[in-house]
This record gives structure tokens, sequence and C-alpha cells, in this order.
């Protein structure tokens, strides 16, 4: 077995701070050092572009930046420049700043499908806002969202389904459909016709839907009198720059963006239908709705940021970019799997900008102690992946370098298959689920 040890002192003794002051150690369960290999959890000092640096000095190339919502690479000029202006005029006023109505417009041009926006900080504020407004507007009050999705809302309608609802008293008005089932959603509607408020899922997952489905699923709502909410989190720019749904061409009476939306400043919006979503504003004669009221909503910096990232993806083709620079790391780290003899062990999936990795047993099964293995060794390797999801700021240097350390990685992983056994290359407990009943 390979001894060398990889270390990170400084790191540990930051996570140890980190859990003295804040519960899990983190501000999100999936930056937690529990998603990492014991004593492995680098804590960062600074990034830039596609690489980010840890408090012992060692440089990594970085997947998933920001948990996708760092498109563009740390620190990106255009962005960097964009908010650098704001911050001297004031960031945050008693009455809206013109910056709301320039971002509106660049939005709205940018997803035509959409007719209104609202800005908050987060996706869930975002989401749980559109769950309110179906509920509002439809005069019902269950929802329906896909199982298959993995995060929605930090809110009761979402938390309460999954094995992290302590705190939450009740779930009953929350239902769940599969992703490409057009008949058991049928059903579900049917079996609770007149009860439910919205049908809110991710348009796509890590490959694209279904042939008819969306349009399918569109058609349902409509059958039903339910209102279909798209979250574009993680498909909104990765997808197109309107989403998945500019993509695919199917309109949402609501959808929600995020993420890749300001390049790590904090900015999400709600869009949609102007009827629906007139009905949280003042120009109605309808009970008024708690749409979105945020004190930090509108900061300036943010919306120029939100902007700039706008701007950056239409004039130099990210899009495009991501999508070429994802090609290139799945067919390297295939081919790099598959030399080493764990080509169905090691598995890539996802659509080419938002690639994600499986590690299986020798069962074909799901496994966290592979997963531990996987990741000591990239880590090791000066890579930092929880997932492959690329940045623009990627060059073919960084996907080169990645390929290598992922075949090193395998051929560990062939040992270990081989033995049937990867214990010893854990060196401690194996890396957890972000949802789980107990810590």
């Amino acid at each position: 077995m390979d001894t060398e040890e990889f270390e990170l002192p400084r790191s540990r003794w930051a996570n140890e701070r980190l859990h003295a002051m804040i519960p899990g150690g983190a501000h999100t369960y999936a930056k937690g050092d529990d998603q990492y290999p014991e004593n492995l959890a680098p804590v960062i000092s600074h990034g830039h572009g596609a690489h980010v640096w840890d408090v012992d000095g060692n440089r990594y190339v970085e997947y998933g930046s920001g948990l996708r919502s760092v498109s563009l690479g740390h620190a990106h000029p255009r962005v960097v420049e964009a908010v650098r202006r704001e911050l001297d005029r004031g960031s945050n006023f008693v009455r809206p700043s013109i910056l709301e109505a320039e971002a509106a417009e660049r939005f709205l041009a940018t997803v035509p499908t959409a007719e209104m926006v609202k800005f908050a900080k987060n996706g869930s504020d975002a989401t749980t806002a559109a769950v309110r407004l179906a509920r509002a507007v439809t005069g019902r009050t269950r929802v329906a969202l896909c199982a298959d999705h993995p995060f929605f809302s930090v809110d009761d309608w979402f938390i309460g389904t999954t094995p992290m609802s302590a705190g939450i008293p009740a779930t009953d008005l929350t239902v769940t459909f599969p992703y490409g089932d057009l008949p058991a959603t049928e059903e579900l509607l049917s079996r609770h016709e007149g009860e439910i408020a919205c049908l809110i899922l991710e348009p796509a997952t890590h490959s694209d839907p279904p042939p008819g489905y969306l349009a399918g699923l569109r058609a349902l709502a409509d059958r039903h009198g339910c209102v279909l909410v798209f979250d574009e989190m993680i498909t909104g720019f990765r997808w197109s720059e309107a989403g998945a749904q500019g993509l695919y061409g199917v309109v949402p009476d609501l959808s929600t963006f995020g993420k890749a939306l300001g390049n790590g400043f904090a900015v999400s919006a709600l869009a949609g239908r102007r009827d629906l979503m007139e009905r949280g504003g003042l120009r109605h004669s309808d009970d008024r709705v708690f749409l979105l009221s945020t004190t930090h909503g509108a900061e300036t910096h943010s919306l120029a940021a939100a902007m700039a990232v706008q701007t950056t993806y239409t004039e130099e083709g990210i899009t495009a970019r991501l999508h070429a620079l994802g090609e290139r790391l799945a067919a390297g780290v295939r081919e790099a799997a598959t030399a080493m003899g764990v080509g169905d062990h090691v598995v890539v999936r996802g659509r080419a900008s938002n690639l994600v990795f499986a590690t299986l047993d020798e069962n074909g099964q799901p496994s966290q102690e592979y997963r531990t293995l996987f990741l000591r060794r990239l880590l090791a390797g000066g890579v930092l992946a929880p997932s492959f999801v690329v940045s623009s700021a990627l060059d073919d240097t960084d996907i080169d370098h990645t390929v290598d350390v992922v075949a090193q990685a395998c051929a560990v992983y062939r040992k270990a298959l081989d033995t049937g056994d990867p214990t010893p290359w854990l060196a401690g407990r194996p890396v957890k689920p972000v949802f789980r009943r107990q810590a």
C-alpha cells in the first residue's frame, strides 16, 4: 500500500476553530468537513481563477466552486470591476436604487420567458416565495416537489421531507413525484385533485430531460390548474443564459435563479408571469401576498455583479466554453478510469457543464468508503473536487493535471477493489451524506 501521507495541520486547527463557534463548522452543510476525508478538509485562504489556496499553503485546481456559484472563476475581472464601481457609492438605501431597475431590465432581457423579476440573496427565499405565491393564487395548500432532486429550500415545506426534519412539526402538505414519469405525476394530481398549488422541480438534472417531458408537465399543470415552477438555481446560465427553459423551449409560470447569477456574490431571483408576480406588488385589487421583502435583497454591488455576469456570459460565450471544458474533462477521466481497470466504478455523469462522479464498490453500489479513498488521492494531487463541475477559468493544463491525478487515484482504487476492502486507504472515517438523521 502507498504509505505517502498528505496532511493539513493548519486546516485541521482552523476546522476546530470553526466548530467551536459555528454549528457544523461551516455556513452550508455541503461545505462541512464531514464531506471530506478525516483531517483532510482544506480551509481556504483565497482563490483566483480556477485555483484556490488553503491555509497550509497548498494550491488546488477547484471544481464545483462555491457550490456551483462561481462559474466564471474566482475574482473574475469584469465582475470585480463592476462591484468595485459601486462600493464607494453606497450599497443600501431607504428607497430603491436606479440600479434595481437596470438589473431587472437586464435580467428580463436575458430570460425573456419571464415578465417580472424580484431579487433576493439566496435560493431558499426565492423558491419559498414561489411556493407561497402559488398557494395564494390557486387557493390550494399542497406542494408537489420532485423527489429525485436533492435540495429546494431550508424552509419547512422541503426540509420536512428529508432525514434532517428535526424541529419541523408537520410535513403532510408536501407530496412528491418522480422525475421523467408523466403518468405517475398525473396520478398524483388526480389523487389530490384541486389540492396541489404547484409542481416544483429542476427542469434538468445530470442530463437532458426525456423527450416531451417538460412540455408534458406544462400540459399537466394547465389541465389540473396548478402553477409550474422551474428551480433553475443550477441550470440557470450553465444550460443557457436563459436557463433550461431557454434551451428546451418550455415556459414555466415561475422560475428561480441563483448560484451562477452572481459568480459568488449573494443574489438570487424569482421570475415569472406578470399576472402572478404582480400579486406580490401594489397594482392589483386582490389580497396582498408577502412575496419577497429582504433588507439586503437589492444591495447595489451584488446587482452590479449579476449584470456583469450576464454581460460576460453573452459576450464571451461562456455556456459553450463550460460545455467544451466539461466534455474534455469527462473524456479524460473516463479514459483514465478505464485504463486503470475501474471504468465501471469511477463513473462520470451529467451534462458537460455540470458533471458529477459516482464511486461504486465491488458490487456496483454507491460507496462512501470508495468516495473517501478517491477524494484523499485527489486532494493529495492538488485537486479539490467534490464534483467535476467546471468553471470557465479552467484551462487545458488544469484539466490535463486533473486527469493525471485521477489516473493515480484510480490505480489505488483498483488495488482496493482487488482486495475487496478500501479501509486501509481511508486513514479515518468515511465521508458522510449531507442529509442524515444523526450527526
